[in-house]
Order: structure tokens, then sequence, then C-alpha cells
């Protein structure tokens, strides 16, 4: 044993601070036991993910593909977040342009109304496949699958259609560096970028590197560089994905922290269906108390004749049927041990683990309402419905406003649209709202006079109630006002309809008041 010694030739007292911990923080020591073996790397945003983004999306892929709870998340998301579309509602900045109230609601609708004539057809895909909300959809589950989406916006007027703008969606595969270049300085992951990091350009191949046809060969001619704006600014691609870290270029798929749980978990399902499956096959085993020699001298010395003996014995386990069996065998009933009794608890505690990591509580996650109270269910759908919101807004940002600023332009270039001074106030032509799917009752009687309370004492508004349900107040307006037109037409009075429609069952009238 070395004895350590200070300058005096006295022995070496350790300090409190070395008994206690090698760092200051417990989380920085590279001495504890279960810290030691954890030293992750540290490296930029694009170097932490772009060598690793393909594994990820592949991944992320065949997770969607084959594991049910995981297309649900993906479906779930995708329908609260998007839905039917988002609506487009017009609200251009009448006070920095210099205009009323009145004139912007007549240019609103106007605007809203051209727009829906090229939103609502297959026009404005370059493909001539989907609508606007069938390529928001498509735009959404790519952000979440892959971590991203590529759209280029072309101007193809040679269709003779009413607007040139289309949008072509792209495979996120294809961008990538021309003939397997690596990364560099201004070269990232098929993105062109600058000093301070804006994107230049975006490289993209003319066709899916997973496609069967495609030779091993690469050529830089099977990329084309597509400039990021046009000389006079009109963006010439839309790349939408989520920057977690400063310096971020790609996107990266939304289960990527939650993967190797969800893979675990389809192992451990699949494990315990499959013993479950064996064991239900079998129903009983028939035990003898002969041994091998026994059985010989039973048969002068041979055992093939038992064994031939056994195959011929034909017994079918049945309800109330006694069972003939040789001299001293007995049956013996298989108690299986699947599934196992914590399996249910367990299962459940790791998919809200999984829904945690996809901002879903466990209720929508598994569409399981059965153990939730009103008020829970609430609380839980509040909470998501923030994360519904946010990634909302966040794809009318990068998305729907781009796209609608695009064809905007053509619309007012084309005189289409009366927008003068459109290039030196663009912030302000282009400013709009995107109306999302509705959220939805928990308990309508109670959310509806919590929405009309609101309104009474000025916490809210029309539109943003009817927003909140996915509805345009001024269409509610004024289908509300046809319908008092057809009343008074048909010579009844608003009385006389309400006195209708607040007429309920006697028996339901009872329940309530039980209640």
């Amino acid at each position: 044993m070395v004895q350590l010694l200070d300058v005096n030739g006295e022995p070496l007292k350790a300090t409190p601070r070395m008994r206690v911990s090698d760092t200051a923080h417990r989380a920085a020591s590279v001495r504890a036991r279960e810290l030691a073996s954890w030293m992750p790397l540290l490296g930029s945003a694009d170097s932490d993910l772009l060598s690793e983004l393909p594994t990820l999306v592949s991944r992320s892929r065949d997770l969607t593909r084959n594991h049910g709870v995981a297309a649900g998340a993906i479906q779930t998301l995708v329908d609260n977040v998007i839905g039917t579309g988002l609506r487009l509602s017009a609200t251009p900045d009448y006070r920095v342009l210099g205009k009323t109230k009145e004139w912007a609601d007549d240019w609103a609708r106007q605007v809203e109304s051209e727009w829906r004539s090229w939103a609502e057809s297959t026009e404005c895909d370059a493909a001539n496949a989907l609508t606007f909300s069938g390529m928001t959809a498509l735009v959404f589950r790519s952000s979440i699958v892959n971590g991203e989406a590529l759209a280029l916006p072309l101007w193809l007027d040679q269709r003779g259609t009413r607007y040139a703008t289309t949008i072509q969606l792209v495979e996120c595969d294809r961008l990538s560096n021309p003939a397997g270049r690596q990364d560099g300085k201004t070269l990232r992951s098929g993105i062109e970028i600058d000093s301070y990091g804006a994107a230049l350009a975006y490289h993209v191949r003319k066709s899916h590197p997973g496609d069967a046809y495609i030779g091993y060969g690469m050529d830089a001619q099977d990329w084309e560089r597509v400039p990021a704006r046009t000389a006079f600014g009109r963006q010439r691609v839309l790349h939408i994905h989520d920057k977690e870290r400063t310096g971020q270029h790609r996107g990266k798929p939304l289960l990527t922290s939650i993967m190797p749980m969800f893979k675990m978990l389809d192992h451990y399902e699949r494990s315990e269906l499959q013993a479950a499956v064996v064991n239900a096959m079998i129903a009983a085993f028939i035990e003898t108390p002969l041994d091998g020699e026994a059985i010989g001298e039973m048969f002068g010395g041979s055992v093939d004749d038992y064994l031939a003996a056994r195959n011929e014995w034909d017994i079918r386990l049945q309800g109330g049927s006694i069972i003939p069996v040789f001299p001293g065998d007995k049956v013996a009933p298989f108690t299986p041990s699947r599934p196992n009794s914590g399996y249910g608890q367990f299962v459940e505690n790791v998919l809200r683990h999984i829904g945690a990591g996809l901002n879903l509580p466990f209720e929508l996650l598994m569409k399981d309402f059965s153990k939730t109270n009103y008020s829970s269910a609430r609380a839980a759908l509040l909470e998501a419905w923030r994360y519904f919101n946010a990634r909302r807004q966040w794809m009318a940002t990068y998305w729907a406003k781009p796209v609608y600023e695009l064809w905007l332009e053509e619309a007012i270039n084309k005189g289409i649209v009366d927008s003068p001074n459109f290039y030196e106030r663009r912030a302000a032509w282009t400013r709009c709202k995107w109306i999302g799917p509705g959220r939805g009752w928990v308990d309508p009687v109670k959310e509806a006079k919590a929405a009309h309370l609101r309104m009474q004492i000025g916490l809210s508004t029309l539109e943003d109630e009817c927003a909140s349900q996915g509805l345009d107040w001024e269409e509610v307006l004024e289908q509300l006002a046809r319908e008092k037109a057809k009343i008074m037409e048909l010579g009844l009075s608003i009385n006389d309809v309400n006195s209708i429609l607040n007429t309920t069952d006697p028996n339901e009238s009872d329940k309530e008041d039980k209640e």
C-alpha cells in the first residue's frame, strides 16, 4: 500500500471536498459509479444530427408502418392540428395601409373567395393530385415522421390554368450533397449556407436514392441546385422543419427520443402474445410412471410397440368426457402463466411515458377515456390543445402563410386583386389568420355556458369562440341571418321556433333532475 505524505513528511489527509465528490456538480462527476460510463459526445447541432439522420428517419417510418400505437399517435396529431385543413382569414393591416375597417373587410372577402378557387382545387399541386388541405396534412405528417418537409414553388403557366403558381412536394431524402460530397463550412446535407447560417441554395436529387431502378453510380448531374429565392425575392424553396438548437439545418423525427422504448415495447408485446398463443394450444399433459427400461420389459424388450400403440390412441378433451388412460398413466392439467398478471399495468406505464414524449395524454394516445372523469379529461385535453395550437401556428407561419404570399403576389400582378404598393407594404397586405379544426366539447352544455359567460364579461369574442370550434364568425352570422329571413318568410316568429327547439323529452328532463 502506498502512503501519500505532505511536505512535512506527515500522512496526507483527505479534505472534506475530496471525500464528498470530485466535482462541484454531482451531475458532472466522472467517478460516481452510476455516471462514470455516461460520457455523451459534445458536438454542434449539425454534427450531432446529420450523420445519424438517415437512420432516425428510416426507423421512424418503420415504427409508423408497423406499430399500431405509433401510427395512431401520428394520425391523432394530424387530425387535431390540421384536420380537414387550415382556412384562410385575411386580415390586412388597414391602419398601416391608410384604409378603413370596412374596406379591409370587403378586400378580405374578395381575397378569400379567390383563394378558395385555387386552394380547393388540385391546380395548386404540381402533381395535380392534392388540394391545399391535402398538401397541408401531408406536409405536417412528413414533419412529424421525417422531421421535415420540402416544397418547391413552381411557375407552370403552360397548363393554361387561372394561376401559374403551383407547389411541388419533394421527399426530404432527395435533399443531399451532390455526388456524395462531404459536409463542410458552406454545405450541410444538401443546403448551401452563408457565413451567418442562412440558406442560399438547396441541392435536390432528381430521383429518390431509394428507388429500385437507380444504379450505384452517382454523378453531379443527378442533382439540381435550387436557389432559396429569386433575384427579386420570391421564395423558391419551402423547407419546413423545427429547430431545437442554434445552427441546426435539418429536422429530426418526433419519435426520436422515445424510439428505443417504442421498439422494446413492440418486442415485449410480441413475446407476450406469442407465449399466450403457444400456451393456449396446450390443454393437458398425460404423464406415465414408467421409465424406458420398464416399457421395454412390458413389451418384450422393445419400445416400438408401445410407441405405436400411443400413436393410435386418439383422445380428445371435451366437456363432461371420461378419458381412458394406460395403466399407471395420469392426466396433468396445464396452467399457462400468460398473459403475465402485471402485463396491463406495465404496458400502460410505458405508454404514458411514450405519450409524454409525443406531447399526447394517455387518453388521446390510446383513445381510452374509460378511467377518466370530466375534470381529468378536460385537463388532459387542455394540455394537449396547448401543444396542438402551437403546432398549428408553426404550420401557419412556415407553410400556409408563405404559400398564401406566393399566390397573392401572382393575383396582384395579374390585376385580380387590387393592392397598390404591395412590395413596399408586403407584411401589411399578407397579414392573415388560419382557422383549424374545432376543439370539440367534453360537456357541450357546460362549455357553451362558459363561452356565453366569457363573451358577456368581455373576456372573449364571437370570433374567438367560433374559431375554437373551427368556424368563421362571419359565416355563422350570415347563416343566422338567412335562417331568420326564412323564418319570417314562412310566417313564423322567433318565439315559435324557440319553443320548438326548447321542447324536450319528459323522460330526459326527469333524468337530468335526478342527476
